[in-house]
């Protein structure tokens, strides 16, 4: 597994990228660790019909922090992928941008769980999101 004083977590998730789905989002990680990784997501362009923050929206930015956290986690050679994630919103963000913070809950050889903590500009939290991911063996090449 990998070590947060091993691996500049910014650099890994630089290299890595974080997917055309978060790239249309806006998504933007701001801070990356194993303990903690962070990410920004605009309210403009990702909204329900009626103006506020897509339910969905604040998922994919859940599960975006929450999977890259967890392959961080994994290191080298293995893979985290997500098998259940769930979300409670709470608050309805309108514009601005929100941010995820997302934490471990569990750390394991095999399995991740993160939750991510998702708040509008003024601090309120508008979504809760939990993923467990597996760690699986990259197939040899």
């Amino acid at each position: 597994m990998t070590s947060a004083t091993t691996v500049d977590g910014l650099d890994w998730a630089s290299e890595r990228g974080i997917g055309p789905l978060a790239v249309k989002m806006g998504i933007r990680i701001t801070e990356f660790t194993v303990e903690r990784a962070v990410a920004t997501m605009p309210v403009e362009g990702n909204t329900q019909p009626v103006g506020l923050l897509h339910g969905g929206a604040y998922v994919v930015l859940g599960e975006s922090l929450g999977s890259m956290a967890a392959n961080l986690h994994a290191g080298p050679g293995r893979l985290a992928v997500g098998v259940d994630i769930n979300a409670t919103h709470t608050a309805s963000a309108r514009a601005g941008v929100v941010t995820g913070v997302c934490t471990p809950v569990h750390l394991g050889r095999s399995l991740t769980v993160h939750e991510i903590v998702i708040t509008d500009e003024s601090g309120r939290r508008c979504s809760t999101v939990r993923i467990t991911n597996h760690i699986k063996n990259l197939p040899a090449s």
